[in-house]
């Protein structure tokens, strides 16, 4: 930065007209300067053929060089495309601007492939009436990749959540006024007992979603505390299984538990503890059409490895590397058939962190998964 920053006074300087500066025109001249190099934000000032006559080291930071520009073209050093990857022509964009204005649909791709998203606000020099001098315009350029990835999460998530919320509160809503209208006609209640149950599973699902991201809106603010307690590995496995038991069963699948002799206490988070090993059971069971899911721990230095083992539909060696990504969802169209935000896996994943643990997972296409994690005393 110190020899982009010495790049510019010197070349400052040279494109000022050649004059002798009073005392107060230098201090001014300075402040100038300073304040320029001081912005956070490019700052380049081209004359009415488009050359460069001014610019910061923040420019230089942007535009990825570390050699003077002055007298360049425009064009040749602030190279830009639009949302479709095809290139702008910078100089038109420029001439035509007779007011000032900015965009956020710019972007900078650099050759090793690296995309920038660009804040640019253009501006054109106008002279008071009657005086003469350069005129041209001042670009200010800022790097907003972050915050257009933010954009694009949020944008995202209202998507994915309005899509996931409208599916079950409409086959809810359906079956209470089918269970009604039943009730009111002829009382056939095995009829309404089948439309209570259908809205009760969407509500159950509701529940978890709501769950999901009231997790993840804590995780995302950093809001979430840990608290260490003494965990009972066997008490906690055989509840889990206890719970769902009835789920595995409703689908025709064995549920089973396989867990070492000789558990000891874990000492970690018991919330978090288990609502990860939930996440794994309630995705081993949701993917698997037929057979059984096993769920196991076994003593290990300083801590327990649990496992879920399902003989499902299975992950791609692809999906693998993105399951635990933010709404993350396969094209596998056996997974879209059923419910799911893309939350689960990532709200899991944050957890995980939060408890010190390693996750580990095999699966193989129709033959099914295996989620390792190996949770560490923290105590």
């Amino acid at each position: 930065m110190i020899a982009k920053k010495n790049i510019l006074q010197s070349k400052v300087t040279s494109h000022l007209p050649k004059l002798h500066f009073n005392q107060k025109a230098a201090i001014e001249h300075e402040r100038l300067t300073s304040l320029i190099q001081s912005m956070g934000d490019g700052v380049i000032a081209i004359d009415e053929k488009a050359r460069i006559a001014v610019y910061n080291g923040a420019a230089l930071n942007i535009l990825d060089s570390n050699t003077g520009i002055e007298d360049k073209l425009i064009a040749d050093v602030l190279k830009l495309y639009d949302k479709t990857n095809q290139p702008v022509d910078v100089t038109e964009m420029i001439n035509t601007t007779t007011t000032s204005m900015t965009t956020r649909d710019l972007c900078l791709i650099y050759s090793d492939g690296t995309k920038l998203n660009l804040y640019i606000s253009i501006a054109p020099v106008r002279l008071g009436y009657g005086k003469k001098g350069q005129k041209g315009h001042v670009i200010l350029i800022r790097d907003i990749t972050r915050e257009k990835s933010l954009e694009e999460e949020r944008d995202e998530f209202i998507s994915v959540v309005s899509h996931e919320l409208r599916t079950p509160i409409a086959i809810a809503e359906g079956n209470i006024s089918n269970a009604q209208f039943i009730a009111d006609k002829n009382f056939e209640l095995s009829k309404i007992k089948d439309a209570l149950k259908q809205a009760h599973t969407q509500t159950i699902f509701l529940a978890g979603l709501i769950n999901d991201l009231s997790t993840l809106s804590r995780a995302e603010r950093g809001k979430l505390s840990l608290d260490i307690e003494p965990i009972n590995t066997h008490e906690l496995c055989k509840d889990l299984y206890k719970n769902y038991t009835p789920s595995a069963e409703a689908k025709g699948l064995k549920l089973t538990l396989d867990l070492g002799s000789s558990l000891e206490l874990l000492y970690s988070s018991k919330l978090y503890v288990r609502e990860i090993l939930q996440n794994f059971i309630t995705n081993a069971i949701k993917y698997t059409e037929k057979g059984s899911i096993t769920v196991g721990a076994d003593q290990k230095d300083n801590g327990v490895q649990f496992w879920v083992q399902d003989t499902g539909i299975g992950i791609s060696k692809p999906d693998q590397e993105k399951v635990f990504n933010k709404f993350f969802r396969s094209d596998d169209y056996r997974t879209r058939e059923n419910n799911g935000t893309g939350l689960g896996l990532y709200v899991t994943m944050k957890l995980v962190r939060m408890i010190k643990a390693d996750i580990d997972l095999e699966s193989e296409i129709n033959k099914g998964s295996v989620f390792r994690i190996f949770i560490p005393n923290l105590q």
